[in-house]
C-alpha cells in the first residue's frame, strides 16, 4: 500500500494518520498521533470457526513503558499483566466498536492498539478508538462506520476538546464521546457534580467534532480507493421460524403479559415453552426438513426463541407502555437499604437491594502506606480511593470457575469509583486511604449502580465525611422504527433484549459519572438528553430511600479502624526523624507500635489501632522537631551520666547536657552527688551551640517556671 500521511485539525488540536508504513501483514494498520503520543492500531480478520454463534471480537490495548522512556520494574524487567488502565482502555475501544459490526458476522476479528510513544499532555485512549475505526475499514471488514471518539473537558465555563492531562485534573468534567454517522454510540464520563444540562451540552459539543473526524476518515478512504464492504447476511431457513412462530407466539405473549415480578417464575415459564417446541420437533419424522435444520444447527431453536421473545417483549413496551414485570416505563423497582450488617471488625458496610439485585459493599480505612502504586504510563503515581467489584456465579444462579477479575468486573469497579471520587473529603481533611469492595450477591440488572449506592452507604457507615451521598440508576431503550421508549431502572431481560444500557450516577446537585453503551448503531442527541433527564427523578427517589437508612456519615469510626494523626514538619528535619539507616524511625515504631509515613513535603502521618499509641508517637516526633530557644524550661529525665555532667531527655527523642558546673549554685564534686539516672529534673535551656547541641542548666529557674514545667509534663 502507498504510504499516506493525513493531518486533521480541530479546536486547536492536530491528529496525524500514517497508513502504509507499519504492520504490512495485518489486515489494516494505522499510526495515529497527537503531540508526541503515538498509537499503532491494527485490525485483522480470519475465517470463522465452526460452531461459533456470536461475534468473536478481541480488542487488546497494550502499553509499552518504553513509550515514556521507562524500563519496567520487577525481576523480569518486561511488561507483564496489563495494568487496570490498559484493561479499561481495551473496553473503551470495544464498546463503541462492537455494535457497528453486523450481528450475523462470525469471523474472528482482532483489534490491537499499542502505545508506542506518549507525552505527558495527550492521553492515548481516544486516539486508539478512532484508530480502530480506520484500521477496521482498511482491513475491509463489514462495518457500519466510520467511528470516532473525542474527550471533552470543562474548564470554568468553557468546553475543551481532547484536553491535556493537566486540564483534565483541573476541570470539572472528563467526558469521552464516541459516535457513528447514525449518532452517539458511547459515552463515558466522570464529573464533579455537573448539572444535567451542562453534561448534555458537552456531549453535543463532542459529537460535532466526532462528525468532523468521521468525514476525514471518509475522505482518506476515498483517497485510497477503498469502498465500504457491504457483505450479504446468510439466509435463514424460513420454515423453522414459521413453525416456531405458530406455536410459541401466544404462550410467550401470555407469559410476558402476566407481569411476573419474580424473574425465576418468568424464566422457568419461558424455558418450558422452549422445551415443548424442542420435544415437538424431536417427534417429527426423520425425513422432515426441520429435523435437518436442527441437526445442522443445534442452537437454531434457541436463537429463534430468543428473537421471538425479544420481538414480543419490545412490542408490548412500544404498544402498551408496560414492562414485563408490570412497571411503568419510568418506575423504579422496590428498594431497601441497611448499614452496619457485619461486625465492627469491618469498618463500614452497606447492603443495597433494588428488586432482585442485591449488592453488599464493604468499606475499609487504611493508612497512607496502603495507597496503590500505579505502574503504567499515566501521570497519576498513586491512588488513595480503590473500588473493587466482584460478580460471583451464584449471583445469577450459575456455576463456573472463579478466576481473577475479568474486564467487566474491572470496568464496573472503575465506574463506581469514578462516581464516588468527587464527593470524597480531601486528603488534608481525611488522610485515610479508602477501599470499598462491592460484592454482588444477586443480579438482575444494574449491579454497577447498585454498587454505587451500596458504597455510599458503606462509606457513611464507616464515618467517612463524604460531601454528599451518591446514587445511580441504569436507563434502557427500545427503538422500533421511529418509535422510541426509554426505560428507567432496567432489569436483566430489558438489558439483554434492549438497545441501550445508560448508567447515570450523581448527587442531588449534579452528575458524577456516566456510562452509555449501545446495541444499535447510534442515537440522536434528543434521545440522549431525554434519557439523562429521565434518570434524575429515579436517582433522587433512590437517594431518598438511602437517606432514610442513614442520613449523614457516622461521627465515630469502628474501634478497629486505624487512628491517624498528622503533623507538618520542616522537610529538612525528615532525615533526623528517619535516622541513619532508618534507626530512629524504627525505634519510635517499636516503642509505640504505631506506623509512621513521611512525605517529601514534610507531612508526617502516624497510624495505630490504639489512639494512645499514635498520640505517643506524635509526642515523640513533636519533641524531636520542636524548635528550642534559650530560656525554655522543661521537666526532663536523666538518661546517662559522664564525669563532666549529665544528659537529660527534655522532650521525646531530644536530649541536652547539664555541665557539672550548672548542677548547683555551689561547687559539685561528682555528678552522682546531685543526680542519678532516672531522676526527674527541672532544667532550663542555656544555649544551643552552632552544632545544634543543647546546653542545659539548673540555675536561675524561677519557682513559677518550675511549677509550669511540671504541670506541662504531667498533662
Amino acid at each position: 500500500m502507498t504510504e499516506i500521511v493525513k493531518s486533521i485539525s480541530f479546536d486547536g488540536r492536530d491528529i496525524r494518520l500514517t497508513i502504509g508504513r507499519f504492520a504490512p501483514q495485518s489486515g489494516g494498520a494505522v499510526l495515529i498521533e497527537s503531540g508526541e503520543t503515538a498509537v499503532l492500531v491494527t485490525a485483522t480478520k480470519s475465517t470463522a470457526r465452526e460452531g461459533i454463534d456470536f461475534l468473536p471480537l478481541l480488542v487488546d490495548y497494550e502499553e509499552r513503558l518504553y513509550a515514556a522512556g521507562r524500563i519496567p520494574g520487577g525481576f523480569l524487567r518486561r511488561e507483564g499483566r496489563p495494568p487496570e488502565k490498559a484493561t479499561l482502555t481495551s473496553r473503551l475501544i470495544d464498546r463503541p466498536l462492537r455494535p457497528l459490526f453486523p450481528s450475523w458476522l462470525r469471523d474472528d476479528i482482532q483489534v490491537v492498539a499499542t502505545t508506542l510513544s506518549m507525552d505527558d499532555q495527550v492521553p492515548p485512549d481516544v486516539l486508539a478508538v478512532t484508530g480502530a475505526s480506520v484500521a477496521v475499514q482498511l482491513a475491509q471488514i463489514p462495518f457500519y462506520g466510520p467511528l470516532a471518539a473525542v474527550r471533552v473537558g470543562l474548564l470554568g465555563d468553557d468546553f475543551v476538546i481532547n484536553p491535556t492531562y493537566s486540564e483534565i485534573a483541573e476541570g470539572d468534567l472528563d467526558l469521552v464521546v464516541a459516535g457513528s454517522p447514525d449518532g452517539v454510540i458511547m459515552v463515558e464520563a466522570g464529573a464533579n457534580q455537573v448539572p444535567e444540562e451542562d453534561v448534555i451540552e458537552a456531549i453535543d459539543f463532542g459529537y460535532e467534532v466526532v462528525t468532523d473526524l468521521i468525514q476525514a476518515q471518509r475522505e482518506l478512504l476515498a483517497e485510497l480507493g477503498i469502498e465500504p464492504v457491504s457483505a450479504t447476511p446468510p439466509e435463514d431457513d424460513p420454515r423453522l421460524e414459521t413453525f416456531m412462530r405458530d406455536r410459541v407466539t401466544q404462550p410467550i405473549q401470555e407469559i410476558l403479559s402476566r407481569f411476573d415480578r419474580d424473574k425465576h417464575v418468568r424464566d422457568d415459564s419461558l424455558d418450558a415453552v422452549k422445551e415443548s417446541v424442542l420435544e415437538e420437533i424431536a417427534q417429527l419424522p426423520e425425513d422432515d426438513p426441520l429435523q435437518k435444520v436442527v441437526a445442522e444447527d443445534p442452537k437454531a431453536v434457541g436463537k429463534l426463541f430468543k428473537s421471538l421473545t425479544k420481538q414480543l417483549m419490545r412490542a408490548q413496551i412500544i404498544e402498551e407502555g408496560v414492562r414485563v414485570d408490570g412497571r411503568k416505563l419510568d418506575e423504579v423497582r422496590s428498594i431497601s437499604c441497611k448499614v452496619g450488617v457485619l461486625p465492627k471488625r469491618v469498618h463500614g458496610t452497606g447492603l443495597f437491594n433494588r428488586g432482585l439485585t442485591q449488592v453488599l459493599s464493604i468499606a475499609t480505612l487504611g493508612t497512607p502506606d496502603d495507597a496503590q502504586d500505579m505502574d503504567d504510563l499515566h501521570p497519576d503515581k498513586t491512588k488513595r480511593y480503590l473500588h473493587h467489584y466482584n460478580f460471583p456465579p451464584y449471583s445469577v444462579g450459575e456455576t463456573r470457575p472463579m478466576r481473577s477479575p475479568g474486564r467487566r468486573e474491572i470496568g464496573h469497579g472503575a465506574l463506581a469509583e469514578r462516581a464516588i471520587i468527587p464527593v470524597l473529603p480531601s486528603e488534608e481533611e481525611f488522610p485515610y486511604v479508602l477501599r470499598v469492595v462491592s460484592e454482588v450477591l444477586s443480579s438482575n440488572g444494574s449491579t454497577s449502580m447498585g454498587s454505587v449506592c451500596g458504597s455510599t452507604l458503606a462509606l457513611m457507615d464507616a464515618g467517612v465525611p463524604i460531601k454528599k451521598p451518591v446514587s445511580g440508576a441504569a436507563m434502557g431503550l427500545i427503538r422500533e422504527g421511529e418509535e422510541v421508549r426509554i426505560l428507567t431502572d432496567i432489569q436483566g431481560i430489558e438489558d439483554f433484549l434492549g438497545d441501550m444500557d445508560f448508567k447515570v450516577a450523581g448527587t442531588d446537585t449534579g452528575i458524577t459519572a456516566l456510562q452509555m453503551d449501545m446495541k444499535i448503531t447510534g442515537l440522536s442527541m434528543d434521545i440522549v438528553a431525554q434519557a439523562i433527564h429521565q434518570a434524575k427523578p429515579a436517582r433522587l427517589h433512590i437517594l431518598e430511600k438511602m437517606l432514610a437508612t442513614i442520613d449523614q456519615p457516622r461521627s465515630t469510626m469502628s474501634p478497629y479502624a486505624p487512628r491517624l494523626l498528622t503533623i507538618q514538619i520542616d522537610p529538612d528535619q525528615i532525615g533526623m526523624i528517619i535516622g541513619p539507616g532508618g534507626k530512629t524511625i524504627k525505634g519510635i515504631t517499636e516503642q509505640t507500635g504505631a506506623k509512621i509515613d513521611i512525605k517529601d513535603d514534610g507531612v508526617v502521618t502516624i497510624s495505630s489501632i490504639e489512639e494512645a499509641n499514635a498520640a505517643r508517637a506524635l509526642q515523640i516526633i513533636e519533641g524531636m522537631t520542636r524548635k528550642l530557644t534559650a530560656g525554655d524550661v522543661y521537666l526532663g529525665k536523666v538518661t546517662r551520666i559522664i564525669p563532666i555532667g549529665a544528659f537529660v531527655e527534655i522532650l521525646p527523642g531530644k536530649e541536652g547536657m547539664i555541665h557539672i558546673s550548672q548542677l548547683a549554685d555551689y561547687r559539685v564534686g561528682q555528678v552522682e552527688d546531685e543526680v542519678s539516672v532516672g531522676d526527674d529534673v527541672v532544667v532550663k535551656v542555656r544555649e544551643i551551640d552552632s552544632r545544634g547541641r543543647i546546653n542545659l542548666t539548673r540555675l536561675g529557674i524561677h519557682p513559677d517556671e518550675a511549677a509550669a514545667a511540671r504541670a506541662g509534663a504531667s498533662s
